[in-house]
């Protein structure tokens, strides 16, 4: 699909995500009544269906700001992947800007975003000529850098005297590097230490055509992994004091880093973090801004985390199809599983009704999903059983909308990428 096209005009007022304030309604702590509610909500709809509870939604936005304690938050794209969801969270006060995860998807965004944030590098030849050729994108698109050999690829294609200057964000490893344990963290960026960023960033800014505005420093051990996983005590209590350790290694490593770059150039923004180290990563006086995303429509993933306990906001729903044993249901789809080290933690979760689990031998399939359990001896032919996928943006492609409960009915409904005739990764 071509990248010039501009993205159909959304109502995001369709979607008000302010937050309810204290003592708005939880309905999702009395799970009966809240999958029920959903589920007559949604009964006219062929499954699978995408669901979206409004409270929720509004609960994870609101304990999001709570904390983030004043930082500024900038949203993950591809832990939505929903324009009108986005659309509504840059309304509010708190929300600034998108980190997008393509090139080609920051393009498409920023017609209506004027700052769009490209989270990793791309070779995306037509969609860097395109971005070229356009000053206003060239203004609001930023691209992530980790290596000269990336800005050798876009000179190779437009050179420096036939576009703007480039927006260019360096992206330095957040990584600890424990004496006993090894490397902790997610393999991203080749520099780490601050004569290697500096390094970079020296050759950067005497490049002509591009302009070094933003350092990205992404603290994965912290911010995408839970410390409070049900029947792992010992690797809960070893998590929180790796990731104790990695941020206060990191938080003066980040600082000098972001010390040295101020005096080599104009900084806008220093990024890090996400949902799972909004705090920690707030408390380090040279983070600018924190990403966030998953913590909004809340994936399972995120259920085991000591510092906070997200609403359960997205779901979907799947109808049983057939009864191959009388404490057998099984659902038509379902396997939608996670990206990450394959586990159990990547499978979907079933939210409702509980009492059901997966077998063993076949796990949640593509085309269909067995459920087993004593809740399964209740379940008929045409029921409707509520999964929860392990990360929040990754069922976006495989649906293509969600539907915004509200009050037992369906106040919007959101179009996906995917349902905007998107897929860009």
């Amino acid at each position: 699909m071509s990248h010039t096209a501009d993205p159909p005009s959304l109502d995001s007022g369709t979607l008000d995500l302010t937050p309810a304030g204290a003592g708005a309604a939880q309905p999702w702590r009395d799970p009966a009544g809240y999958w029920a509610e959903l589920a007559r909500a949604t009964a006219h709809l062929p499954a699978p269906a995408g669901v979206l509870s409004l409270p929720a939604l509004r609960a994870n936005t609101a304990d999001l700001l709570r904390r983030a304690n004043g930082v500024p938050l900038r949203l993950a794209s591809k832990s939505l992947r929903v324009r009108g969801a986005i659309d509504a969270l840059l309304a509010l006060p708190g929300f600034q800007g998108i980190l997008a995860f393509t090139l080609p998807e920051a393009l498409w965004l920023a017609r209506t975003c004027p700052d769009v944030v490209v989270g990793y590098p791309g070779t995306d030849r037509g969609a860097l000529v395109q971005l070229a050729a356009d000053a206003q994108l060239a203004s609001r698109v930023t691209l992530m850098v980790d290596d000269e050999a990336q800005l050798d690829l876009i000179d190779s294609l437009v050179p420096p005297a036939r576009r703007p200057a480039l927006r260019i964000c360096l992206d330095a490893d957040a990584s600890w590097r424990s004496p006993l344990l090894g490397f902790i963290g997610t393999r991203r960026s080749p520099v780490h230490a601050p004569a290697e960023v500096l390094d970079l960033a020296r050759r950067i800014v005497a490049r002509p055509g591009f302009r070094l505005v933003g350092l990205m420093m992404y603290e994965g051990q912290v911010a995408g992994v839970g410390d409070a996983v049900p029947g792992s005590a010992a690797m809960n209590l070893l998590m929180r004091q790796v990731q104790r350790r990695s941020m206060d290694e990191l938080r003066g490593r980040r600082a000098e880093i972001v010390r040295q770059l101020r005096g080599l150039t104009d900084l806008e923004f220093v990024n890090g973090g996400g949902t799972g180290s909004v705090e920690a990563t707030g408390a380090d006086p040279s983070v600018t801004e924190i990403t966030v995303g998953s913590g909004i429509f809340a994936g399972h993933l995120f259920d085991t985390y000591r510092a906070f306990a997200p609403a359960p906001a997205a779901a979907i729903g799947f109808d049983v199809v057939r009864r191959p044993a009388p404490r057998i249901a099984t659902v038509l789809g379902g396997g939608w599983i996670a990206s990450g080290p394959p586990g159990s933690s990547r499978v979907p979760q079933v939210a409702w009704p509980r009492g059901l689990r997966l077998l063993p031998r076949e796990g949640a399939g593509e085309v269909q999903t067995p459920l087993s359990g004593r809740a399964a001896a209740g379940l008929a032919v045409g029921d409707r059983v509520w999964l929860r996928h392990a990360k929040s943006g990754e069922p976006a492609e495989r649906l293509n909308e969600f539907h915004v409960v509200d009050d037992g009915r369906v106040t919007a409904v959101l179009p996906t990428y995917r349902g905007e005739g998107k897929a860009f990764l």
